[in-house]
């Protein structure tokens, strides 16, 4: 199930304007705004990047907390062909949006699951000798030749045979047919450009490619695009850059931004100076304060952590057109947002004010509340009401 409480589906993808989801705007605390186009622009100019290989595309965690479906769909209309999911669920929502793409599966074979990989036409990501072995077993056993990624663990010590099980595997796979239609490694450490362990994991990955030539290899995730031409290999798969996080920490964005979240302010309230706001009392009001209150809050995915306290700012929200601080902390349902520098009647109940959009990036809400993009994006909730713009 998507993230909205009605999930779009490919025939529904927006062709001129936009198509919505979930709630009505009028009886939803947020709308959550996500433009395909800006996700299809990001994926070319990624693209372009690394030409001539192939940017596939992540669409796993509910493509990034925006939408299997209509970005599957999107990516598949502008010429996307590869796409990574987390896990058959993922797998099977991709395939009603993408009917011919290869699809793998990141967290490889289940014990058991392979006959359903066939059913989807969808490709483990084998991770282990043992899952191999029961890859192996199942196509054997039923003549099953749809495709598989090997994944050489090259440092990330997660999920991945060594590089010394995929140098003694080598032969067995060139001479057999195993099926293996991709090697694939994960980096660990590309957003910091000169972390030693990028250049470490390039130069194994290479080593380990050269034994598996005929195989198309990735290396690449979104930051790992901008580490330069020896990072690409045959394949890229970028994911939270596609949805306008920055894969380049501490430089400008290259990246369009995709998302906008509002909030609907429920009340403007009145909090004289000295009295404390929300749970545990833990902000002050330093002089009598305007707040907006808003009906979103971390049972929406907006981050608890995003609140403010005494000791330390929070996240901001733009209302009438002006950047204002969060007040106290972020509730389950509500947020107390200070107005008190905008001119008297400014904000109003009914109003919508901006959680991330405008000046708000993901980014800086990610920084306020102490995480990073990717936590942001996959944590937006099914309560809002949705606008996919084509």
């Amino acid at each position: 199930m998507a993230l909205t409480d009605t999930p779009i589906q490919p025939d529904q993808t927006p062709v001129t304007d936009s198509v919505t989801a979930g709630p009505p705007a009028a009886e939803a605390g947020g709308i959550l705004t996500v433009d395909l186009s800006a996700i299809e622009a990001n994926w070319r100019a990624l693209g372009r990047r690394i030409m001539p290989s192939e940017c596939a595309a992540v669409i796993k965690a509910d493509a990034y907390g925006c939408g299997i479906e209509p970005v599957a769909a999107r990516l598949v209309k502008a010429g996307c062909k590869t796409f990574f999911v987390a896990d058959l669920l993922e797998a099977r929502r991709a395939r009603t949006a993408a009917p011919d793409a290869a699809i793998y599966v990141l967290n490889g074979l289940l014990p058991g699951t392979a006959p359903a990989f066939a059913a989807l036409r969808a490709r483990p990501v084998i991770g282990s000798m043992v899952e191999l072995a029961e890859w192996d077993a199942f196509c054997s056993g039923q003549q099953w030749r749809g495709g598989a990624a090997l994944h050489v663990d090259t440092g990330m010590n997660r999920l991945g045979i060594t590089a010394n099980d995929a140098a003694a595997l080598a032969p067995r796979i060139r001479s057999e047919n195993h099926g293996i239609t991709l090697l694939m490694s994960h980096l660990v450490s590309a957003e910091v450009q000169n972390h030693p362990l990028n250049e470490r994991q390039i130069a194994l990955f290479r080593e380990v490619r050269i034994l598996y030539r005929g195989i198309t290899s990735s290396l690449s995730n979104s930051s790992g695009i901008f580490l330069g031409n020896a990072a690409h290999c045959d394949m890229a798969r970028p994911g939270v850059a596609l949805y306008g996080v920055n894969p380049t920490p501490g430089r400008s964005n290259p990246m369009r931004p995709v998302i906008e979240l509002q909030a609907r302010i429920a009340q403007v309230r009145i909090v004289p100076k000295g009295e404390t706001v929300g749970y545990n009392a833990g902000w002050t009001a330093k002089r009598q304060t305007r707040l907006a209150v808003v009906a979103v809050g971390y049972a929406d995915g907006y981050l608890r952590a995003a609140g403010a306290s005494d000791a330390a700012p929070g996240a901001d929200a733009i209302v009438a057109g002006k950047r204002c601080p969060i007040a106290g902390r972020v509730s389950m349902d509500l947020i107390a947002v200070d107005v008190t520098d905008l001119p008297e009647g400014s904000a109003r109940r009914g109003d919508l004010a901006t959680l991330v959009g405008d000046e708000i990036s993901v980014d800086d809400v990610a920084a306020a509340a102490g995480t990073i993009g990717y936590e942001v994006l996959t944590s937006l909730g099914k309560r809002y009401h949705r606008v996919y713009r084509a």
